[in-house]
């Protein structure tokens, strides 16, 4: 998460007067990298993926499953680990690393080196999330258990939810009634991030999530857990007086937000124009995976009426000032801010022919003094802008060591700005004096409980963007059918089985491949698409470097509210009518064109059965299997409060599920075993 300098923190007051020099030499900074990698050419597809585990602590006697704040401890058992596990591992197994994240409890782990487009490396990502998980596991006490859960369903609940405990008075950087200051990783960043967005807004961040109504809810429902009268801080008033909404879960810390957990993808382009064509094609997807992998449908010990993390997130770090949300007239502030620094992504950026100008409907507030400077350096109009928008933010965290920088050498300030843009799509040019090239980052879906699932949706959307490249897919619609509101759809409850999101009708490119399509099988065994030339040959790996065919003369553009619907999430992913084969039969057909072997496509198969039920309802997602549980739980009574046993008994079922002893056929297929890693004895990573 962002840049972990070894530094002294500026306070708000002292970084609000460097942001006009972070934003300048942030600008410079992407200029030198623009001139030196823009006609950088044929880089190799190279991927990977960040999963977050959260450490929890089981008390049998008291049932209670609390959040261990040993991560600082775990993580450098780890590090010193490293040396003996490079001699005892087999070579075809890389060593994965660990990062600390926001909250004490977490752990973020990536692969040890990227994966390549190779089908065993393709395969290979199950068997190294398990690697990961289990070396986690060796570093734990025997009471600890990593668990890949998005939110923490007793997170701020009076009482004991951490070990050790620690009392929320006196969270100085936050502020917060409910989360202790401990509850944060202890590197300066992380405070001094809390703090500043609050200073920033001028108030404690305000997340309500609509509270689920069952039989004996109270109406209204006035959340009595909430200290009404603590007046520690200036801010405390603020629930009282409008900040806590009736009917709602209230919450007001970063913390909610960023101590949530996610799984992420990272893609490396082949160059800088197939990476913006990919971040484009991706962007209609955001949406639909939050729905597909939701997974958090509990907070602050309440069931909620939402099943996804997104609002809490983007509520936490909502650093905007009242000017900036439209409350208050324009004085002290510049622009009016639609969104928080954490949501959805506001333009397309390629100069791709199928981008119309039309797509981009939406009006984005963008810092012009930027863009001149930009555009005057010789960049195109749509990434100017796109870089021009993310330099309206202020830098939230300034350490005093790094004010002064070598812009030729150095990218920290223009990443000060990028990386706390927390967008669902991350464009990233290439680091200074790195190897890397430009890459495209895939931030909205939430983690699942099992490494199986999460690499079957790590996989499925790999698979997905080569895909798009393969076959020159056009996903465009209207920016503003993929913009808060379609998040808001599909972070609510059951969204996969009742929504419905705008998407392309027709995502074929005229002339390449024929509209005759054929409705995919529930084994997966037809291919939905007919090619209308010969069968090319088979290849071994997936790649980067799709040709692109250039626009075709006498093509008549269609109005562009013809070119999309509201569909439901099974037509999405298994096809609508004769012109649109849904995305796992792009994906099926995509797989025609490797040279698998039928071991190899069997586990594929697997991966893409299981988002093919996800869409289609015959499984749960996490979160539908969460609520279940809760609701079906012998102590529950109906009134929407989880209980201190209900979580104890739900994350006990959670690791029971992830280590094969509990199956739950109605979350996973009725054939999964649990994950393995090749060649290695698991035996003596068991704690």
């Amino acid at each position: 998460m962002g840049l972990l300098y070894l530094g002294t923190p500026l306070t708000w007051d002292e970084t609000s007067k460097y942001a006009d020099h972070v934003r300048e030499h942030g600008i410079t900074q992407f200029l030198h990298t623009w001139d030196r990698v823009k006609d950088r050419q044929g880089d190799e597809l190279l991927w990977g993926d960040e999963v977050e585990y959260m450490v929890i602590a089981l008390d049998n006697e008291t049932k209670n499953a609390k959040l261990s704040l040993r991560q600082t401890e775990i993580l450098a058992k780890l590090s010193k680990s490293i040396t003996d596990l490079e001699d005892d591992t087999p070579d075809s197994i890389s060593i994965p690393t660990f990062h600390p994240e926001y909250g004490r409890y977490m752990l973020e782990s990536t692969p040890g080196s990227p994966y390549t487009g190779s089908i065993q490396d393709l395969l290979s990502v199950e068997s190294n999330m398990h690697y990961r998980r289990l070396l986690a596991r060796r570093h734990l006490n025997p009471n600890e258990v990593p668990v890949t859960v998005t939110s923490f369903p007793r997170l701020g609940v009076p009482g004991i939810f951490t070990d050790p405990h620690f009392s929320p008075d006196g969270a100085k950087s936050s502020h917060s009634l409910f989360l202790p200051e401990e509850i944060t990783n202890p590197h300066a960043r992380f405070p001094t991030l809390t703090a500043n967005i609050r200073s920033r807004r001028g108030s404690k961040v305000a997340i309500n999530l609509p509270i689920f109504i069952d039989e004996k809810t109270p109406r209204p429902f006035v959340d009595p857990t909430i200290p009404w009268q603590r007046s520690l801080y200036p801010e405390d008033p603020e629930a009282k007086n409008g900040a806590a909404l009736i009917d709602h879960i209230y919450m007001d810390a970063m913390g909610f937000g960023m101590g949530c957990c996610c799984l992420q993808l990272t893609f490396q382009s082949c160059n800088i124009e197939e990476a913006r064509r990919m971040y484009d094609a991706l962007i209609p997807i955001g949406p639909i995976m939050l729905a597909l992998t939701a997974a958090s449908p509990i907070w602050r010990g309440y069931l909620s009426d939402v099943d996804c993390r997104w609002n809490v997130i983007a509520g936490s770090v909502d650093d905007r000032t009242a000017e900036e949300r439209g409350r208050e007239p324009l004085k002290e502030s510049e622009y009016v801010i639609p969104k928080s620094r954490y949501d959805s992504v506001d333009l397309y950026i390629s100069p791709d022919w199928n981008n119309r100008p039309a797509y981009n409907d939406t009006d984005v507030p963008y810092n012009k003094e930027m863009y001149t400077r930009l555009v005057d350096h010789g960049i195109d109009e749509l990434l100017s802008k796109h870089m021009a928008h993310i330099f309206i933010r202020d830098p939230l965290v300034i350490f005093s060591e790094t004010i002064n920088q070598d812009d030729e050498t150095s990218n920290d300030h223009f990443e000060n700005l990028q990386s706390t843009n927390w967008q669902t799509l991350r464009f990233k040019p290439p680091p200074p004096k790195s190897p890397i090239g430009w890459r495209v980052e895939f931030r909205s879906m939430e983690v699942q409980l099992t490494d199986f699932e999460n690499a079957a949706f790590a996989v499925f959307i790999v698979l997905l963007s080569r895909a798009i490249l393969a076959f020159n897919l056009n996903f465009y619609i209207p920016i503003s059918k993929v913009c808060r509101r379609e998040y808001g759809k599909g972070a609510k409850r059951d969204a996969v089985r009742q929504g419905k999101f705008f998407f392309r009708k027709n995502v074929l490119p005229p002339g390449d491949i024929t509209p005759t399509m054929s409705t995919p099988s529930s084994s997966g065994s037809s291919s939905p698409v007919e090619w209308q030339d010969s069968i090319p040959p088979k290849e071994r790996k997936l790649r980067n470097c799709f040709p692109r065919p250039p626009r075709q003369p006498m093509l008549v553009d269609t109005p562009v509210e013809d070119e999309y619907e509201e569909m439901s999430m099974e037509e999405i992913f298994n096809g609508k009518g004769a012109t649109f084969p849904g995305l796992i039969g792009l994906v099926e057909a995509y797989l025609e064109t490797l040279d698998t072997e039928p071991s190899e496509r069997q586990q594929i198969n697997k991966y893409v059965d299981l988002v093919r039920s996800r869409a289609n309802g015959s499984l749960l997602t996490t979160a539908g299997w969460m609520r279940e549980f809760v609701r079906s739980h012998p102590s529950y009574k109906f009134d929407s409060v989880v209980s201190q046993e209900m979580n104890y008994d739900l994350m006990i079922a959670v690791d029971e599920i992830e280590r094969g002893v509990l199956r739950v056929p109605e979350l996973l297929p009725q054939d999964y075993t649990r994950s393995q890693v090749n060649g290695l004895h698991e035996s003596k990573f068991e704690p």
